[in-house]
């Protein structure tokens, strides 16, 4: 288990955002912002560094709790493989 969010999502491909998968997301030094789809949806949410610094651990939920104006959010970090990873290794 990692000790900051920061390191989380620095090695993650996909992410869980209130039971939501989201492979669109970007982290910088201007903080943490992700997209999904929710059926027709386009649900988007932005974090800054403050919120990601203060996000906390859930060992019960295994999730990130993190807040943000909205309210609190639960955030899984994921290392997922896709399609080419599959077609990567078959060529290796």
């Amino acid at each position: 288990m990692t000790d900051t969010l920061t390191t989380a999502l620095q090695s993650s491909n996909m992410l869980l955002i209130d039971s939501l998968h989201a492979f669109e997301f970007t982290l910088d030094d201007t903080g943490l912002r992700v997209e999904c789809m929710d059926g027709r949806d386009l649900k988007r949410w932005s974090f800054t560094p403050a919120q990601i610094a203060a996000a906390t651990m859930n060992i019960d939920l295994q999730a990130w709790c993190i807040s943000d104006d909205k309210g609190t959010h639960q955030l899984v970090c994921v290392q997922a493989f896709g399609g080419q990873d599959e077609e990567q290794a078959e060529r290796e």
